[in-house]
């Protein structure tokens, strides 16, 4: 049975999960050195922001398949190291998108009617209430910078306040900012014309110190800037400056680019400031929402299937897998199919997506291809995270090309590649929305579903081959499942499909080949 380590607090509902097809073992507040000294029996791990999972982390792994984050950011792991390694990465970045947009609303109007100073003062015994005097959100412009669903949703909820709306994203359409409610807008422009600002963005090298004292100058003095993203995002000691020196009103900040919190001036600027300890995601219903989710991922894996959230494998966004995860089986096991047919030493890969397939995301189908193609030779050590980078460092030319003509199918998936057997090529389809099936080998018309042991021969369409086969199979004990010949005209070439109950013996596919009239022959195991 496979064992996932769980090194941070999860919620039950996520150990339950888990529990159904894994050995869990919870062993929290582990430190670097002792989470490397047993992460070698350990098939997942699942963590929050608590635990770091290092390079060194993931060096040490001797069978880990996936790391799942609860909650949005993975800052806390490694992921170039957990690719190169063929380790999936998933989070949940829909868990805590209500929590971590309610805090940030919740944040911008404490700091706009001063309510954690007010609550201490009442709580001294003081009753001061001309030193309270707050400021009002409507009618303010709310420059969100981020339109994900956080940002969209504090947008929404902002929209409904009475407040006005600019955002920057380069990532999204005018389209999509407009039915938000939003005015896109480049980001010095949001500088000086908003009231407040809010930060739903990543940290990267792009994003870091995106706030610094050039932006801030830019701000009008009364302006507010609320941080609930990523530590980072903003330059600390100049967002200290700014409200000290009346440059900006004041920030509320969630999130710091040390956690937790040091010695920090930003403590000293009394109720300009807000602070809070990483409170984002910090809400009974996020965190069942976060473990439930993530769970369920590291679950799928452990069986064999994708997850919908991972973050280092391209394309694989959750919308984009729901849709085309038929066509991920598809196309894994016409990879798998092929790529034995082609032998080892794979030099050219070539994808054809045909008709309505045509039409669809191709760099998911294409990741599932290469995956079938190397597993025969790399086993488990190839999965949906690494496949293209073997495939690339094992010199394969792969060439992706789309057919948007239908013929005999809706959507065909075409795969042909070139190898020491020599190049073969299979095309398959879907049958009643997720039944594979075979329809052409090596340019002959057949119509088989692929099973777990096949054999495949090229051979002269004459009469009594097919019975000289059979017998030679019969001799060796071996069952006969199914069987379909293809061909194109009568008495010329054509292949023959068996699906057989197990794997042939040693020395029967010579045999096969001596048959007369048979060509070439293969065997497949799926």
């Amino acid at each position: 049975m496979p064992k996932v380590l769980v090194s941070d607090p999860i919620d039950q509902a996520g150990l339950d999960i888990l529990s159904q097809v894994a050995q869990v073992d919870v062993k929290t507040g582990l430190s670097p050195e002792e989470l490397t000294q047993i992460i070698a029996d350990y098939d997942a791990l699942m963590i929050r922001s608590g635990t770091k999972v290092t390079a060194d982390v993931i060096e040490a792994s001797k069978q880990l398949k996936i790391i799942g984050r609860a909650g949005v950011g993975v800052d806390n792991i490694d992921v170039p190291a957990a690719t190169r390694r063929g380790i999936v990465v998933v989070n949940s970045p829909e868990g805590n998108t209500i929590a971590a947009a309610e805090h940030a609303l919740a944040m911008m109007l404490s700091m706009s009617r001063l309510i954690p100073a007010a609550d201490r003062s009442v709580k001294a015994k003081e009753w001061n209430r001309k030193k309270f005097t707050g400021v009002e959100v409507y009618k303010k412009t709310l420059g969100v910078v981020g339109l994900g669903k956080i940002g969209s949703h504090v947008a929404t909820v902002a929209r409904s306040m009475g407040m006005k709306l600019l955002a920057y994203d380069p990532f999204i359409s005018t389209e999509r900012a407009e039915e938000i409610g939003c005015r896109l807008v480049d980001l010095d422009l949001l500088f000086r014309e908003s009231d407040y600002i809010t930060l739903h963005i990543p940290r990267t090298s792009e994003t870091a110190h995106l706030v610094n004292a050039e932006a801030l100058a830019k701000m009008k003095p009364t302006a507010r800037i609320v941080n609930c993203a990523r530590g980072g995002i903003i330059d600390e000691s100049a967002l200290y400056e700014a409200v000290r020196d009346g440059q900006i009103a004041g920030a509320a900040l969630d999130v710091y680019e040390s956690e937790p919190l040091g010695e920090s001036p930003l403590r000293d600027l009394d109720h300009a400031v807000v602070l809070t300890p990483h409170l984002g995601a910090s809400t009974e219903e996020a965190q069942v929402n976060v473990a439930i989710d993530v769970a369920e991922q590291i679950r799928d894996v452990l069986l064999g299937l994708p997850a919908r959230s991972a973050v280092n494998i391209p394309g694989l966004r959750p919308d984009i897998l729901e849709r085309l995860r038929p066509y991920l089986q598809l196309a894994e096991t016409l990879g798998n199919l092929v790529g034995q047919l082609a032998g080892g030493r794979i030099e050219q890969f070539h994808i054809r997506l045909q008709g309505d397939l045509a039409e669809n995301d191709s760099k998911p189908i294409v990741i599932a291809a290469l995956k079938g193609l190397l597993s025969n030779a790399l086993q488990e050590r190839v999965n949906y995270v690494n496949a293209s980078i073997e495939a690339k460092e094992r010199g394969i030319h792969v060439v992706e090309t789309r057919d948007t003509s239908v013929q005999d199918y809706k959507g065909s998936l075409h795969l042909s590649a070139k190898g020491s057997l020599g190049e073969h090529s299979v095309t398959g389809v879907l049958l009643g929305g997720d039944e594979v099936r075979i329809i052409d080998l090596n340019n002959f018309p057949i119509n088989v579903p692929p099973t777990k042991y096949m054999l495949f021969t090229l051979h002269r369409d004459m009469p009594g081959i097919i019975g000289k086969i059979g017998s030679l199979l019969g001799s060796f004990n071996v069952n006969i499942a199914s069987m379909q010949v293809g061909r194109k005209i009568v008495r010329g070439d054509a292949v023959m499909v068996l699906s057989i109950d197990d794997p042939l013996p040693e020395g029967i596919l010579t045999e096969i080949t001596k048959v007369p009239g048979i060509r070439e022959a293969y065997t497949v195991a799926l």
